[in-house]
Order: C-alpha cells, then structure tokens, then sequence
C-alpha cells in the first residue's frame, strides 16, 4: 500500500503543478496571439515589443492567481503530512 499511496501523491501533485502552471501560460498565450497578429497587420517585428505584454500579462495572472494557488498548495501539502506515515509504512 505504501508504494500505491506514493504513486497517488506523486501524480496529484505533477497534477498540481500543471493546473497552478496554468493561468500564466494561458495568459501568456493569449496576449501573445493578439500581440503576434497586431504586429502582423502593422508589420511590426521587434522582440521587445512581443515580450513586454505576455511578461506583464503572465505577471498579472500571477497576482490574480495567487490566493487560490496558495490554498491548493496548502491542502496539498495538509495531504502529504497526514499521508507521511502511510508511505513510510509506520501509519495505521
């Protein structure tokens, strides 16, 4: 059971670095497509002017992420402490 329960507790949280990953990526790729065609149509193309707004949009996905992120990584890690000793065996 203990390798079973280590197995769970490793997918859930590669699980949950994916959905906490999320909102900046998604953040970013949404200014970056609407930035990528504005330069298209003003045939624009400098680098700086692509990453400034998905830098500021992945930051701002952050901030407006950031209390329900800090709440998963907390009941995750509530999970892990009181599953330690199911994986090392020594739990009921």
């Amino acid at each position: 059971m203990s390798s079973d329960t280590a197995l769970i507790l490793a997918r859930e949280g590669l699980y949950l670095v994916l959905i906490l990953s999320a909102p900046p990526v998604v953040a970013s790729l949404v200014v970056g497509v609407f930035v990528g065609g504005l330069q298209t149509v003003t045939q624009v193309k400098d680098t700086a002017i692509s990453f400034a707004p998905r830098a500021a949009a992945a930051y701002v996905a952050l901030l407006l992420a950031a209390p329900w992120s800090l709440r998963q990584l907390v009941t995750f890690t509530e999970a892990i402490f009181l599953s330690i000793g199911q994986v090392s065996g020594g739990g009921p």
